[in-house]
């Protein structure tokens, strides 16, 4: 049984075009015209219950505007969603009370205020009893590392501590499905980190379902094994990561240490040079060549070190979305 289910979700903005010049102008303010913006089109997928899955896409593309159909901030015109068995344009309690949407670049919590103050508004929206509260802050807290950050207002907070506050207070009534989008947005190695092992254990121990936008792979390769991309509105591949690595990257990458410089004329006819620093090489040829172009290199040059590696996956997606093709 899915927990969220979306059968050809799509947005369509009527967008109003207005000519240069006066006539336009008077054209424009008397008998407006319009063409429409298909922000997302015809997507469908389910997710199951206890699954984090990651939502791929270049900016503008679409992922927002589907979470924002997801959590029910705007209506679709087209298609049929439902999450947690509720339709989320209802905005009904018991949908409310399942879900949660956290946004990197907005925040929920007071400004001026301890963070635990606004917990405890959170608290009462959500109808949770003192006791309950204090257990629920007391776990959260211990499994965000924030001891003694809560009493501390917002604003003298680290980046990374807010966020952490901000996830603490999204996660405070316990949701079933959470809707992430870029979590890990401005911090830093250490803390994009720490919020990628938070996310990790919460769904360990509650089984939430989790569906990740992020720029940083680092977050999707440490925590999705199922993939969405989404590129001009249109879903693009549904399928594991290292599906997608096998379909959109059919070449891997040779690093070789060699016993000596070769100039790049001399490497060329190995495969295609990515890189040349003194004795360091990176070739980049196609998966179907590989063996016979390891023992050409191995019987040809003086090899130090050789391994072979996949390609990054920041490379192979954005390969994908430059090309546009499924």
């Amino acid at each position: 049984m899915s927990i969220i289910v979306a059968e050809n979700l799509s947005k369509f903005y009527p967008v109003a075009i207005k000519e240069p010049g006066i006539k336009g102008a008077i054209t424009y303010f008397f008998r407006r015209t319009y063409h429409e913006i298909k922000a997302v089109e015809d997507v469908s997928f389910e997710i199951a219950p206890g699954e984090i899955v990651g939502f791929l896409g270049p900016n503008g593309a679409g992922k927002t505007t589907t979470l924002k159909m997801l959590t029910g901030l705007i209506h679709p015109s087209r298609g049929e969603v439902k999450v947690a068995g509720q339709v989320p344009f209802r905005r009904q309690e018991a949908f409310l009370q399942k879900i949660t949407l956290v946004m990197g670049q907005k925040q929920q919590l007071i400004w001026d205020l301890p963070a635990l103050d606004s917990l405890k508004i959170n608290a009462a929206v959500y109808n949770i009893s003192n006791k309950e509260f204090q257990r629920r802050v007391g776990e959260l807290t211990e499994m965000l590392n924030l001891e003694g950050k809560l009493a501390q207002p917002v604003r003298k907070l680290s980046l990374g501590e807010r966020m952490k506050a901000e996830l603490l207070a999204a996660l405070l009534h316990r949701p079933q499905v959470l809707f992430l989008d870029e979590p890990t947005l401005g911090l830093d190695v250490n803390a994009q980190a720490g919020v990628r092992d938070f996310l990790r254990d919460y769904n360990q121990r509650y089984q939430a379902t989790v569906l990740l936008t992020s720029h940083y792979m680092a977050d999707i390769t440490a925590l999705c094994q199922r993939v969405l991309l989404i590129h001009q509105g249109k879903l693009m591949y549904d399928g594991s990561l290292d599906g997608l690595l096998e379909r959109f990257a059919p070449y891997r990458e040779i690093h070789v240490e060699l016993a000596q410089y070769i100039p790049t004329a001399k490497l060329i006819t190995y495969g295609d040079v990515q890189l040349l620093e003194g004795r360091t090489v990176r070739f980049l040829v196609p998966q179907k060549a590989l063996t016979r172009t390891v023992s050409q290199i191995l019987a040809d040059l003086e090899v130090i070190d050789l391994k072979v590696t996949e390609p990054p996956v920041e490379e192979v997606i954005g390969r994908v979305f430059q090309a546009g093709v499924v």
